[in-house]
């Protein structure tokens, strides 16, 4: 996603609500990522926003992970080592 610096910190937070409500307008789509059959548990006991926050905070949980320990993300669980 993007470094949180402090002048980027509110388009960053920005971009990853805007990337949860396109993912969340397409339940159809749902099964294609790796969180779908988590998401579609979730809307079962969630109010729509309150599962958007919840999607923003996983997405950002990934982001985060895949930033850290420097390998791609892979939709099948799998990690990918990346040579820096």
């Amino acid at each position: 996603m993007c470094a949180l610096l402090s002048a980027e910190a509110s388009t960053c937070a920005l971009s990853s609500v805007q990337a949860a409500q396109v993912i969340m307008m397409r339940p159809q789509n749902w099964p294609k990522f790796s969180f779908g059959p988590w998401l579609e548990a979730a809307a079962t006991r969630m109010q729509h926003n309150r599962l958007g926050v919840a999607l923003v905070n996983k997405l950002a949980r990934i982001a985060w992970s895949v930033l850290r320990s420097g390998t791609d993300f892979d939709r099948r669980g799998h990690e990918i080592p990346v040579a820096l």
